[in-house]
């Protein structure tokens, strides 16, 4: 009988902390409907009042509001110049020549680390195009613009003696000349990039530009690496 008594005892504060716990869950949740209320309240009010844009002001000024439509015609022009439609036109040649290059090694490079970066490089690479082909379809070059480019002389594209040497390359010797070749292409890449985010003005060549300049940076670093 003292036994029961020592565990009716002791179940005696487990039971109170459970109805203690119900009790704060159901506040809360009391509260969170409360809460969940008054937002819905706030929206109607916005609602009733009409949909408006908070628009930073210059340091020291105030913030505007701004209607949509304000909002809309107070946004940037980023319409494409002549420095983004010759980015995105060259660098598709530019990455077509490095999965050129990239698909030799599987059979004849002897390290696995540049099988390895090759493949990396196709993969980042070849979806890469597909945007930009994509892009240029959305924003053809002007009636009477000029769509030709001399791809031979972009910045690290290897000639077609390199890409022969590289081609009859085996082992070691394929390794060495792969990692000393697309460093020099990707270095031309980072050049082309860096000039499009100078002179471009579109929005979403300058994100692929800058895509570029993120992978491509790296990828030089693992490549000095393993050279």
């Amino acid at each position: 009988m003292d036994m029961a008594k020592a565990l009716r005892g002791r179940e005696a504060p487990t039971a109170l902390i459970r109805r203690c716990a119900a009790a704060v869950a159901t506040a809360g949740l009391l509260l969170t409907l409360a809460g969940c209320q008054g937002e819905d309240d706030g929206a109607d009010r916005a609602a009733d009042a009409g949909a408006v844009v908070l628009a930073p002001g210059r340091p020291g000024e105030k913030a505007r509001t701004l209607t949509p439509e304000q909002a809309a015609k107070a946004k940037p022009d980023d319409s494409p110049n002549a420095a983004d439609r010759a980015y995105v036109q060259r660098m598709i040649e530019h990455h077509r020549q490095a999965l050129t290059m990239s698909a030799l090694a599987p059979e004849r490079a002897a390290a696995d680390g540049v099988k390895g970066l090759a493949e990396r490089i196709s993969a980042a690479q070849r979806p890469e195009i597909g945007a930009m082909e994509k892009w240029l379809a959305v924003h053809p070059a002007p009636s009477g613009g000029s769509g030709g480019h001399d791809h031979t002389a972009m910045p690290g594209m290897a000639t077609e003696q390199q890409l022969k040497e590289l081609t009859g390359a085996r082992g070691a010797d394929f390794d060495r000349l792969f990692l000393t070749l697309m460093t020099a292409h990707h270095e031309g890449a980072l050049k082309m990039a860096g000039e499009v985010l100078a002179a471009g003005n579109n929005v979403a060549v300058e994100e692929m530009a800058t895509e570029v300049v993120a992978t491509q940076s790296a990828e030089i670093h693992r490549m000095r690496a393993m050279g």
